[in-house]
Parts: structure tokens; sequence; C-alpha cells
């Protein structure tokens, strides 16, 4: 279930322009001006006979609530404050109208993050919503999107954008009604169905009124229709258009990619890059075959030709086999998988590592050199924990692992028993 975004601190907000409270918002109190609002808040919401319901503006502009929130984000701290979240949105406006265009849904869908991210891609609430949408990690299944240790596709303006729109229309198909569609999309779908069984109304605006709803899902819609009136006009209210750029299209990766490396190999600005993939956690592709990786279309080719060729696209440490090394332990100390050392290393097999060698390891974090304590220094004791192994213990201390076994009198094969003794080295 989408969260609700709080501004960052250090931005501006729409500020109160009297003294007088008017209306609360989750307990926080908001302000109105104690004379009628401008004539230009009072037209009726557009209408557009003939046409499908599906694609209409969404009916409410006239409504208190809403006039009350054009008041507010027209003030001139709420339009600075709109400017700025705009300006994030640069890069995702125009694929974000384009889905929603191909999909004939309201054009007021396009400012929906402004409501719930700020258009931030990787903004996070205080329930742990996620991403431009706001995504709850339990709620991504459905949508193709998947959280791991190298990518949190909530944060992926691509896929989320579709995971939200989709999301939105099953919304309406089953209730009928945009406001309630985004009521449902804000509090949740069954937690809204419940309210029109229990009340017998299938009037958002009605149930507002009774207070059926929670407090920020009666101020959701309101906000968005606001936000939409005056950014579907900007110059109306005195803002300068903004860019929507650029276009993006997918290109598979089948390798390992840090991004700032494709960057510089590009040409590509290498912030907008990141802007494009945020949804991956270290900035590198992750190592699976067929990665969509988004890039400006007018770079594809490039990126394409660029994946193809023999540059190095990643950084590595370079680390000299020495006795007792192992690929597991190396994969844990440089935080990477065994399958990645593989990858960088063709034909190399685990179970005959050769001293001296040299592993090619990929530099995905900045780790300390892997050094062992040399046999000798064995002079601090150990108690064995729930979970340890002599692999997790030699990798703690920075030992040799054969030196650790033969120190304490064991096979590699032998069992560790909780509350045992070890001779370590001391650190």
């Amino acid at each position: 279930m989408p969260g609700t975004f709080l501004a960052p601190a250090d931005e501006a907000t729409p500020a109160p322009v009297a003294e007088v409270p008017a209306f609360t918002d989750g307990g926080r109190p908001l302000r109105q001006q104690i004379f009628p609002p401008p004539e230009r808040f009072t037209r009726r919401p557009r209408e557009i006979p003939g046409t499908d319901p599906k694609t209409s503006p969404i009916p409410g502009l006239d409504q208190d609530l809403t006039r009350r929130y054009l008041d507010q984000y027209s003030q001139p701290a709420g339009l600075a404050w709109l400017k700025g979240v705009m300006e994030r949105a640069s890069p995702y406006l125009g694929f974000i109208r384009g889905e929603i265009e191909q999909r004939g849904l309201p054009e007021e869908l396009l400012y929906l993050p402004v409501i719930e991210s700020g258009f931030v891609p990787t903004a996070k609430s205080r329930s742990g919503a996620t991403g431009l949408w706001q995504f709850m990690q339990n709620s991504i299944a459905p949508f193709g999107m998947r959280v791991d240790d190298w990518v949190d596709e909530r944060m992926d303006f691509w896929k989320s954008t579709q995971g939200a729109l989709r999301k939105l229309e099953e919304n309406y198909k089953i209730l009928g009604d945009w406001p309630l569609a985004l009521a449902a999309y804000n509090t949740g779908l069954g937690g809204v169905n419940q309210i029109i069984q229990r009340t017998g109304s299938r009037d958002y605006w009605e149930l507002s009124r009774q207070k059926a709803l929670r407090t920020e899902t009666i101020h959701y819609v309101p906000k968005l229709l606001a936000v939409a009136q005056i950014l579907s006009e900007p110059r109306r209210y005195g803002l300068e258009s903004w860019q929507e750029s650029p276009e993006w299209t997918r290109v598979p990766v089948d390798k390992t990619v840090d991004l700032n490396l494709l960057a510089r190999e590009t040409g590509i600005d290498p912030v907008l890059l990141g802007r494009g993939n945020g949804e991956l956690l270290l900035n590198i592709s992750p190592p699976v075959s067929g990665y969509l990786l988004k890039v400006p279309v007018e770079t594809a080719e490039q990126v394409r030709l660029t994946l193809a060729g023999t540059a190095e696209l990643i950084d590595h440490y370079y680390h000299t086999i020495r006795s007792g090394d192992t690929l597991s332990a190396l994969a844990l100390h440089y935080e990477v998988t065994v399958p990645l050392i593989e990858q960088a290393n063709p034909g190399i097999k685990s179970t005959a590592l050769q001293i001296g060698n040299r592993l090619k390891i990929p530099a995905l974090k900045e780790i300390s050199p892997y050094i062992r304590q040399p046999a000798g220094n064995f002079g601090e004791n150990y108690v064995v924990k729930k979970g340890d192994t002599l692999w997790s213990i030699a990798l703690k201390y920075d030992t040799d692992l054969l030196d650790l076994a033969r120190e304490n009198g064991m096979e590699l094969s032998g069992v560790l028993r909780e509350g045992r003794t070890l001779k370590v080295p001391i650190k």
C-alpha cells in the first residue's frame, strides 16, 4: 500500500497565509486566507460532453477542500516547492505521460508522484513505502518488481510507473469512480470496499464529509486535484514550463556493469544515468543475464557497442592466492558472490586454486585488503557461538583456515560445539 511522503525538511513546503486554522491533515493544522478564494479557483471542473468517464477529468475541482489546497499551493512558498519538485520530475515526466496516454487514463495521474514522493525516486516513508509511487514491499509481486541485495525495483521509475497505473486502473474498474480509485490507492481497496458496504455510499466526497475515510485519504484527492490544476497550467500561476526529457529505452546487460564506468565510456551524463536506474543499490547492474538498463534513446546504440566491446566496465581488486584461500572466504571478505568471482576469472575451479595465481575480484564496495594473521599470534580465546563455523571465525580474525584448525587440534570437517573455547589470533 502506498505511503505518505513527507517533504524533506530542507525543502520549502506550502506555507500558511493567515493565522486562522482552517482544517487539519494528520493532526497538522493548515491555514487559509480568511477572505474568499480568488476568482480563478471558483470555476467549474472541465467537462467534455460525450467522453469516456475513464479518461474525463477527475471531478472535485469545485470542492471546498480542493479550493483550499489550490489557495495553499498557489502561494509563493507553495509555488516554489512545486517548481523544485517538477525540476526533479523532468527525467520521468515524458515516460509517465506516455504510459497514461497509452492506457487512456486521466491526465491528472501524471502528478500523483508529487503527492506520493515529491518525485524523489528513492523516497521512503516511515511505514517503508518506497519510490516515486510509494510501494510497500509486500505489494509488488503482481507488478513484476523485486527487492534483493542488488536492486529495489520500487525505485525503478519504469516498472513502478507501470505497476502504479495498472493498480489505479484495476481500482477504477472495480469501483467505477476515480476519486474512489485514488482513495483505494492511498488506503487500500479492501478498506474502501468495507467503508462503501458500511455506509451505503459510493461518493468519495460524501464519504469525506461523513469522515468515513481516514483523514489522510480525505485530503489525498483534493491535494492531487489542486496540484494537477496548477501544474497543468503553470504559466497561469506564474511558473515556467519544465522539460520532459530524455526519452528512455531499455538495453539488456549480460554482465555486471558499473554505471559510472559505462557513463565514462559512452559519454552519458553519469547523474542522469544514475537517476534513470535508481533501483541499482550499488550503482552496479546485478549478475544476471539480460538485466534491462535504462538509457536515453539517442545513446542506446553506443551503449550496445560498449557493452559488446572489451572495455572494463567494473573495477576490480587483485588478490594473490595463498595457502588456505577459498572462493567462499574471498567472496565473504570482498562482499561479492562466488559466481561473480568465477565470472571475472573464466576457467577457475574452486576446488583447485593455484597458490601464487592472481584473482580478479569485482570491487562492488570499498573493502580493506584481505590479510590473514600469521600462525604464532594465537593469544586470545574465543567462545563458539551458535552458527559459528571454522570458516566464519577464520574470516572474522583474518587468519588462515588451516592455521586456525591446526592451533585448535581440529580437522577442517570437525564439528564446532556451542560454548567451546578456541585459540584465535590477537587482533
